[in-house]
């Protein structure tokens, strides 16, 4: 199994900023602003052959009573004992403080491994500023600049030192269908998404608090269920360009998109207390651009009537009429209820999304089609549809060719869209059909 490594230290000091030099990624949101970093994020690491898991965690407050950063707090415990070696970072510039020494404290309460990292240390060659540090009784104080990768390789052989790690075999890689399936729970700011995350997980891994943007980066949590594995994406709530005034959050809308973008499926949440907004079919026409397989879910579907329960449902015909191929649930996060039929119509979108249609197939029902229904004259010419074949998958791309195709009315196009999805099953995700019509060898010749 691959080692873990907690990276812990006090708001602002640089883990984030480490985390993504540590995985060789921007997976974390990096900006000059304490407390951006609030759920554990995890990413991939590697040393020479050595492959380990870092944890990138909250500014930890020890001693928080109440509020945002008692979650913060609880949330970087859990990823403390779930490493197998901490990295507590500190702040060179500024040097020690006393959350420095509340937070020593805790972490040998806890009774982890742990190598302390001064970062932003580029420039201080003797070392002296970094004296008081060992007052933490850590031992050595192992200076380093994550901005600028300065004794990175150092800092990660001394905290996997501990572990008497065995060379790993090679492994081959994995087949696509053994890759996890990567799951963007999506919608606006607190409809539930971390805690319908955290429900599923069974234990309280997202900071999930009643204060909209609680969430603001794109946090991946592994997962397995019924022995298919998969890459839950807890996003962070959009709003309305208007209503998103901190660069912090501008940043998490980014990572939002880029999570949605990268997605296998996306499950946009609803809020049955609110009803539909605009705002909901905004991110929904986002989801469809991008081409994301989808499904629908309501939740909080416990605490609305009858009455706003019939109400949301012609909401959806009216606002959402754009995602009819995808399926419907109304759910309670809270309350568990209403979450088994979620997983199935996700697992039937992820395959609707990677079904493979052979030529034959889609070439006769095409000419069916044809027979059944020919498409509408087009001044002069009639467009004439010869034979299909499948141009892509996660959404499937059907490419019909022909001549005249550039006459198809957008009517026939929902028309042969129809056939197909009866055909092939294709339930919560997008069908693209694309046209490309034969051109005359001879319209550039001169009689």
């Amino acid at each position: 199994m691959k080692p873990v490594v907690a990276l812990v230290g006090r708001p602002n000091v640089g883990k984030s900023t480490l985390f993504n030099r540590l995985t060789q990624t921007r997976d974390a949101i990096v900006a000059d602003f304490a407390g951006l970093t609030r759920d554990r994020h995890y990413g991939n690491g590697r040393l020479g052959k050595h492959e380990f898991i870092v944890i990138d965690t909250g500014g930890f407050e020890p001693d928080a009573g109440s509020g945002i950063y008692k979650e913060m707090a609880k949330q970087t415990r859990q990823a403390v004992a779930e490493a197998d070696v901490v990295i507590f970072v500190v702040d060179a510039r500024e040097g020690l403080s006393a959350q420095d020494h509340d937070i020593a404290n805790e972490l040998r309460r806890l009774g982890k491994p742990c190598v302390l990292a001064a970062n932003k240390a580029e420039g201080m060659h003797d070392g002296t500023k970094l004296v008081d540090f060992y007052e933490l009784g850590f031992g050595d104080v192992h200076g380093v600049s994550a901005a600028h990768g300065q004794g990175m390789r150092d800092l990660v052989e001394l905290a996997l030192a501990p572990l008497n790690l065995a060379d790993p075999d090679d492994e081959e890689d994995e087949d696509d269908v053994n890759k996890p399936i990567k799951l963007a729970v999506a919608g606006r700011p607190n409809v539930g998404k971390s805690t319908l995350i955290n429900t599923w997980l069974g234990e309280e891994r997202l900071v999930a608090f009643d204060m909209p943007g609680t969430t603001r980066d794109a946090i991946s949590v592994p997962f397995e269920r019924n022995g298919q594995r998969f890459e839950l994406i807890d996003t962070a709530g959009l709003r309305r360009k208007g209503r998103v005034f901190e660069a912090i959050e501008k940043f998490s809308v980014v990572k939002t998109l880029q999570a949605i973008e990268s997605a296998n499926v996306v499950l946009l949440l609803l809020d049955a207390t609110q009803g539909v907004t605009d705002q909901d079919a905004h991110i929904a026409g986002y989801i469809l651009e991008s081409g994301r397989a989808v499904v629908i879910a309501i939740n909080k579907w416990d605490a609305v009537d009858s009455y706003q329960r019939e109400q949301i449902q012609r909401q959806i015909e009216t606002r959402l009429p754009f995602l009819k191929f995808a399926s419907l649930h109304f759910i309670s996060a809270i309350k568990r209820q209403g979450l088994g039929p979620v997983w199935q119509a996700i697992a039937q979108a992820h395959k609707s999304a990677t079904r493979k249609m052979s030529t034959p197939v889609l070439t006769r029902l095409l000419l069916e089609a044809v027979q059944f229904q020919a498409p509408q004259r087009g001044g002069m010419f009639r467009p004439k549809l010869r034979y299909a074949h499948q141009g892509g998958m996660n959404p499937p791309v059907i490419i019909i060719h022909g001549n005249s195709l550039e006459h198809v009315t957008d009517a026939y196009k929902r028309f042969l869209e129809g056939r197909f999805r009866k055909e092939f099953d294709l339930v919560g995700t997008p069908l693209r059909i694309q046209f490309k019509s034969s051109q005359n060898p001879f319209v550039d010749k001169d009689n």
